[in-house]
């Protein structure tokens, strides 16, 4: 008897690990949405997909973990099929509902819907956070219409194949000697959960998005408002962000006492060029903000502190503390990866604290994707560009800030049941109501 060779197996690193586990914590499954101006064609579409899955040995394999030991694993490319779906029909207005979650465990780690519309095609490219982070997302996507671009002017194109690629943080370290390495960990402090966003009940419920997008002027008066308080965009939605959480707790406990909130950051912006070669990656991490607000302030009153908090955070070794504390726990195999996580559900259900996440993703710019040729021939339009979050459920709450032609778009998505999706839109019009 033959027996099949065994699967192609590659090491999955402590980040990419950690993002799978955070599944019990919300659906990790993130979405970039592209509304164009006309038909895209499908098969052209469905071909790229399966040569982009073909060409990266990570995008066509599954996670799983052999022997105790978290690996990438590749899937037979009967499997492949998965990676791209053609849905008919539907209304025309953008996506409320989030397409199906990816599962990680099955692969490829890409899936790419189509969905026919009569004013215009809309793609969403979907991907998983323990196969990499939202610039990995929007990389992924930018790979997508690449490729399809290429097989339109050439029906035999082919992407070229990557081998496999250093996935891990270990790139950071190297650059920090021993010593400034145990420093880091010893002065970060641990995360502690405050608050939460009001919730109806635990439990699971309805996956919906909900958005507020802002009109071009709005971000000009943002800027105006940072350059006159010495901040970034960034520290203003940070600031908003804060305040509307505050605003629709309406918990006396808050007025004047610390509370937190994390927000994230891109380790191939602090240390460019250094993963040139991996953008289809886990290097975000999770910094803590801890601010606090009288009865009634406004935004001036805050943004001082997010500055200082942001410029502090930006100035040092960002990333690194959380990048030994990960490590330090994977030393310790999987059965530590999974008490740890055991441990943190055990504290959120005990307390009712989650502390909420923003991020900014910044500007998605239409020269990334484009050209796009329709199915006629005739080049496309990017009419919008939107991220649809991670899911969150009980007690997290997750708000993310994107703009695309000068319009910026708050956005979240939750499950219905649990969260009211009445206090959502409340809260994203509060955050609204504090920007300039």
């Amino acid at each position: 008897m033959v027996m099949s060779p065994p699967p192609a197996r590659y090491p999955a690193p402590a980040f990419d690990v950690f993002n799978v586990y955070f599944e019990r914590v919300y659906d990790p499954s993130m979405h970039v949405v592209f509304t164009f101006s006309g038909e895209i064609d499908a098969g052209a579409l469905r071909e790229a997909t399966m040569r982009l899955v073909a060409s990266d040995p990570y995008i066509r394999s599954r996670y799983a973990e052999a022997d105790d030991r978290p690996v990438w694993e590749e899937v037979p490319e009967s499997e492949w099929e998965r990676a791209f779906v053609l849905t008919r029909g539907g209304a025309d207005e953008p996506l409320t509902t989030p397409p199906p979650p990816l599962d990680v465990r099955s692969g490829p780690q890409v899936r790419v819907n189509l969905y026919r519309r009569a004013a215009g095609d809309v793609v969403a490219v979907t991907c998983h956070h323990g196969f990499c982070d939202a610039a990995g997302a929007l990389t992924l996507a930018r790979e997508v219409f690449a490729v399809y671009r290429g097989i339109m002017d050439d029906p035999d194109f082919r992407t070229p194949s990557r081998a496999p690629y250093e996935r891990s943080t270990k790139r950071v370290l190297a650059l920090y000697p021993e010593e400034e390495q145990r420093q880091a960990l010893a002065e970060e402090e641990p995360f502690v959960d405050r608050w939460r966003f009001p919730v109806e009940r635990t439990g699971r419920g309805t996956p919906r998005v909900a958005r507020r997008t802002l009109a071009p002027e709005r971000l000009g008066r943002i800027k105006a408002f940072g350059r006159e308080h010495g901040a970034t965009v960034n520290d203003v939605l940070i600031a908003a962000y804060f305040l509307a959480l505050a605003k629709i707790r309406h918990d006396p406990s808050d007025r004047g006492a610390p509370r937190s909130l994390l927000t994230s950051a891109d380790l191939r912006r602090k240390y460019p060029g250094l993963y040139d070669d991996a953008l289809l990656a886990n290097l975000s991490i999770a910094y803590e903000a801890t601010l606090s607000a009288g009865e009634g302030a406004r935004l001036p009153d805050i943004v001082g502190q997010v500055t200082s908090i942001t410029a502090r955070k930006k100035s040092g070794s960002l990333g690194l503390a959380t990048i030994l504390f990960y490590e330090e726990i994977m030393a310790g195999g999987m059965p530590a990866v999974r008490a740890f996580f055991d441990g943190m559900i055990e504290r959120y259900g005990a307390s009712g604290h989650k502390n909420p996440v923003f991020s900014n993703l910044g500007i998605f710019n239409p020269g990334d994707y484009l050209p796009v040729p329709g199915k006629d021939g005739r080049m496309l339009d990017l009419r919008d560009i939107q991220y649809l979050p991670c899911v969150c459920w009980p007690y997290g709450f997750l708000m993310i800030a994107s703009t695309f032609r000068d319009r910026l778009t708050l956005a979240t998505a939750y499950e219905e049941g649990p969260y009211s999706t009445a206090v959502v839109e409340r809260f994203l019009g509060y955050v609204d109501g504090y920007l300039p």
